[in-house]
């Protein structure tokens, strides 16, 4: 399985407009082959900063979604509206471990 977590620092403004395009992304991906969770939130502590958590069967289904239309049309929203930070993580996990 592939986790993938990023943190994207925005404004107000720019958090506002992507809405739609987020929630569009969300809905759009998981309905993918290979994608067992996929979340855009906002922090509660810091109000500008928008984690991603998404979930993959493997780095082949990851690289269709990167190849999407709806990939396309986010990194095209995203560059109308640049965060001030950003950073993607990516792992690798071989299994889930039973909740403690």
């Amino acid at each position: 399985m592939i986790i993938v977590n990023g943190r994207l620092e925005l404004t107000d403004v720019h958090i506002d407009a992507l809405k739609p395009v987020l929630a569009a992304m969300e809905q759009a991906s998981r309905e993918e082959n290979g994608c067992f969770d996929y979340a855009f939130s906002v922090e509660v502590n810091e109000p500008g900063t928008i984690r991603i958590t998404e979930r993959w069967e493997s780095m082949d289904a990851l690289r269709v979604h990167f190849a999407s239309s709806h990939m396309g049309e986010f990194q095209t929203a995203l560059a109308e509206h640049p965060p001030a930070n950003a950073e993607v993580h990516f792992y690798e996990v071989e299994r889930e471990l039973p909740r403690p």
